[in-house]
C-alpha cells in the first residue's frame, strides 16, 4: 500500500482486508458495486495533501494547515473511515503496548464542519452559539474483546462560552494512549453533535500518523534478563581462559 505516487491513496482497492505497519495490523473493508461504484471503510493510507478543496471527492487529505501532509513531515498517514463503532480497528503486535499516537482531521471533516455542506451543518450554527463538537474515542480491547479503558479526543470543540475559543483541529496533534497499556486491539468510534435519522451528519473521518508502541513491561524485563544473563555467561568464559 505504501508504493503510492504523488497526491495518491490506498483504499483497499485490491481486496487484502487490511494492511500492516510497523507490526500492527488496519483493518480495511472494500466493496466494488460496479461502474466506478465503491465503498470503503476502516483504514486507508494516503499522501494526500489538499487542505483547500471541501467536498467527499477529497475524503484522504490530512487537515495539517498551512500545506497539508504527514506529521513532521512522513510520507505517508492513515486515514480512517469510522461511521459505526468498532469500523476501524488496530490489532497490536505481541509484546508492545501503546504509548501515543497523532491525529488530526481529515479536510473533507474540518470544512465540513467549518462551512456546512449538503448534509452537515456548519458548527456552531448561524449564531455561532450551537455547542457542537466531534469526538473521536479510542477503546483498547484485550484478546477476549473486553474494553480496558478509553481516551477521547476533540477534532472540534464548539462548546465554549466565549466563541473566539471554539476550534476544529488543524494540526497533527499528539494523544497519550498511555492508559490503554494492556490493549490488544484499538477500536476507533466518532461522535457529534450533528445527528439525524440515517445517523451522524458531520463527515466521519480522521487521520492518523505516529502510532508509537513500546516493549511492555514483561517483555523489558526478560530482554533485561537476558542480557544480564549473556554478560555473566561471558564474564564466566573470559574468567576460564585466564
Amino acid at each position: 500500500p505504501y508504493a503510492l505516487g504523488p497526491e495518491s491513496f490506498y483504499n483497499g482497492s485490491d481486496g487484502a482486508g487490511g494492511f500492516a505497519s510497523g507490526g500492527a495490523f488496519f483493518n480495511n473493508n472494500y466493496v466494488d458495486f460496479g461502474g466506478g461504484f465503491y465503498a470503503w471503510s476502516g483504514w486507508s493510507v494516503s499522501n494526500v495533501t489538499d487542505v483547500a478543496t471541501p467536498g467527499f471527492a477529497n475524503q484522504f487529505a490530512a487537515y495539517n494547515l498551512p500545506a497539508g501532509g504527514g506529521s513532521d513531515g512522513s510520507a505517508f498517514f492513515g486515514v480512517a473511515f469510522s461511521f459505526s463503532p468498532g469500523d476501524a480497528t488496530i490489532v497490536l503486535p505481541d509484546g508492545l503496548q501503546p504509548q501515543s499516537v497523532r491525529i488530526t482531521n481529515t479536510t473533507y471533516a474540518a470544512l465540513s464542519m467549518r462551512d456546512g455542506d449538503a448534509f452537515a451543518k456548519k458548527f456552531g450554527g448561524l449564531s455561532g452559539n450551537d455547542p457542537d463538537y466531534f469526538k473521536l474515542i479510542i477503546t483498547g480491547l484485550d484478546t477476549g474483546g473486553t474494553p480496558v479503558g478509553s481516551v477521547e479526543f476533540y477534532l472540534a470543540d464548539y462548546r465554549f462560552e466565549q466563541n473566539e475559543l471554539d476550534y476544529i483541529v488543524s494540526a497533527w496533534t499528539t494523544v497519550d494512549l498511555g492508559s490503554l497499556a494492556d490493549a490488544r486491539r484499538l477500536s476507533f468510534a466518532l461522535e457529534s453533535t450533528d445527528v439525524g435519522p440515517f445517523g451522524i451528519n458531520t463527515p466521519t473521518y480522521f487521520a492518523l500518523d505516529n502510532l508509537v508502541l513500546v516493549p511492555e513491561p514483561a517483555a523489558g524485563l526478560l530482554s533485561a534478563l537476558a542480557l544480564l544473563l549473556a554478560r555473566r555467561a561471558h564474564r564466566r568464559v573470559a574468567g576460564s581462559r585466564r
